[in-house]
């Protein structure tokens, strides 16, 4: 069997993955599984936040070209930290017949219980992930419930004196009005933009209005 190693850091004060202790973790691996290690491909410096990384694409490439029958890593997150990602490439080895070895989970899915622990792995994750989706959500529907600031300040309000909840301010409320009454006329966003400009009316940052910006006060409204 001929198998491929993948190590990767973002940066080199990580602690506990450097390079050199996840090589020497593929290695063994290697010769625990009896397979002729043709490489050990290196992302230095690289975040996991994407697979777009050099050693990662040429990685990709060797895995398909169907040279290699494993690919061995030290640790799943030296890998991906995206359930999205990991999803992806485990289906695009599997199409391949490629094994994902990793060391520190001991997980080969070239055994049926490897790809079954696999998948409950990425399951729990994804539903990790929607669990704290849908706690956010709530959390921020009840503060706005509550009247209270959620992010930043909207245009046409401001911050009230308790700190927490939005007052709307007059000045900023005419714009906004006056938007919407001028798009209920049927001028279109740049011209919307031209009439305010052209009355000598700015936005909260000081700058000319322009359509894009006409655009979203329309969207929020």
């Amino acid at each position: 069997m001929k198998a491929v190693g993948y190590a990767r850091i973002s940066k080199q004060n990580e602690r506990g993955v450097s390079l050199e202790s996840q090589i020497a973790k593929i290695r063994a691996m290697a010769e625990v599984q009896g397979a002729e290690l043709v490489d050990v491909i290196v992302d230095d410096g690289e975040s996991a936040r994407s697979l777009e990384r050099p050693g990662m694409l040429r990685l990709l490439a060797l895995a398909d070209s169907s040279l290699v029958s494993a690919v061995i890593i030290a640790k799943l997150d030296r890998l991906t930290r995206s359930v999205k990602d990991l999803a992806e490439l485990l289906e695009r080895f599997s199409r391949r017949d490629v094994a994902l070895v990793s060391v520190a989970e001991s997980l080969d899915t070239a055994t049926a219980s490897g790809r079954l622990v696999m998948n409950l792995l990425i399951s729990v994750s994804q539903w990790e992930r929607e669990v704290i989706g849908e706690r956010t959500r709530q959390a921020l529907q009840f503060k706005k419930s509550l009247g209270q600031r959620i992010g930043g300040i909207p245009y046409g309000f401001q911050l009230a004196p308790d700190g927490k909840h939005l007052e709307p301010t007059a000045a900023e409320q005419f714009v906004l009005t006056r938007i919407r009454l001028l798009r209920s006329q049927g001028y279109s966003l740049r011209a919307i933009a031209h009439n305010l400009n052209g009355d000598g009316y700015t936005t909260r940052k000081g700058t000319a209005w322009h359509h894009v910006y006409v655009d979203e006060m329309l969207k929020a409204a």
